[in-house]
């Protein structure tokens, strides 16, 4: 689960409040079915069963069959991998910013970025060699 792909439908479905709803429901009463969920929101159970079906498909809810019903459970090891994905991003911009801190507080010059040109701030471009 941590790829970029996989991060990627988490955020997906964490972007939309009412998915977030229902992990919070699901968080606080786990083994829920679809209608039992549709009772407690302002939303039709079709509804709900579609919000399900995207948090299933990312990995945040998991689905089992009980008799007839199919009940949800919230699943912590997506939250937690995106989670750890999201630290690792942190920890890499952390560096990055401490290093050139260093670098600027011992006076030392950093090479421009590599490209063909820059912008002046009217939006211009100007040869990077001139």
């Amino acid at each position: 689960m941590t790829s970029v792909v996989d991060a990627d439908r988490v955020f997906a479905a964490l972007a939309d409040p009412r998915r977030r709803e229902l992990l919070e429901l699901l968080g606080r009463t786990p083994g829920c079915s679809a209608s039992s969920l549709a009772a407690r929101l302002p939303v039709s159970r079709q509804a709900v069963a579609q919000h399900l079906a995207v948090l299933v498909d990312s990995s945040l809810v998991s689905r089992r069959r009980a008799g007839r019903e199919v009940l949800f459970s919230v699943r912590p090891e997506g939250l937690t991998a995106t989670a750890d994905w999201l630290t690792g991003r942190a920890a890499a911009w952390r560096e990055r910013l401490e290093f050139l801190k260093r670098e600027a507080e011992a006076g030392n010059r950093l090479p421009a970025p590599a490209t063909a040109s820059r912008r002046t701030p009217r939006g211009e471009s100007r040869s990077s060699a001139g």
